[in-house]
């Protein structure tokens, strides 16, 4: 398709688009963040999809919904929870966590040499493991740079 070569964008992208375009005007290529289905709606698309056998690329341009992806995770909730599965879901950390306080010590106590030893051990292992860490990152990156340059030459 000459606008996908143009553009460097999926064939399957501008055929969607377009179809968008057609039934919902231009309102159809408005981005939609964060929509928020209910329950009722995502049922009856799923019962369109089994019911009709209604390819899920054509429920979405029928229901205006955005991505095919939506109506995959639908599916894939309602197979595993059931109409549990299509509830909405909080978003966030649980509230149980932000209540989360360390646990204090016991007494006051000035702590023995032996003690001061194992928390200053402990203290150099977490930084060792993080400094592991952080060298392993740096050499996938540099290994991805480089077979970066390698593929483009």
């Amino acid at each position: 398709m000459y606008v996908s070569n143009l553009k460097g964008t999926d064939e399957s992208n501008i055929r969607k688009w377009v179809s968008f375009y057609k039934k919902y005007g231009e309102i159809g290529l408005i981005p939609r963040k964060n929509q928020n289905y209910k329950v009722d709606f995502k049922l009856k698309v799923l019962k369109e999809i089994k019911e009709k056998f209604l390819p899920i690329r054509e429920a979405c341009l029928k229901f205006n919904i955005p991505t095919s992806s939506i109506i995959i995770k639908w599916q894939k909730d309602f197979d595993n929870f059931g109409l549990e599965g299509l509830q909405k879901k909080p978003k966030g950390r649980p509230k149980s966590m932000s209540n989360f306080k360390r646990k204090k010590r016991k007494s006051y106590k000035p702590l023995t040499r032996e003690e001061e030893l194992l928390l200053e051990n402990e203290a150099l292992r977490c930084e060792l493991d993080y400094l592991k860490k952080l060298q392993a990152l740096i050499q996938d990156e540099e290994k991805a740079i480089m077979e970066l340059r390698h593929s483009t030459i």
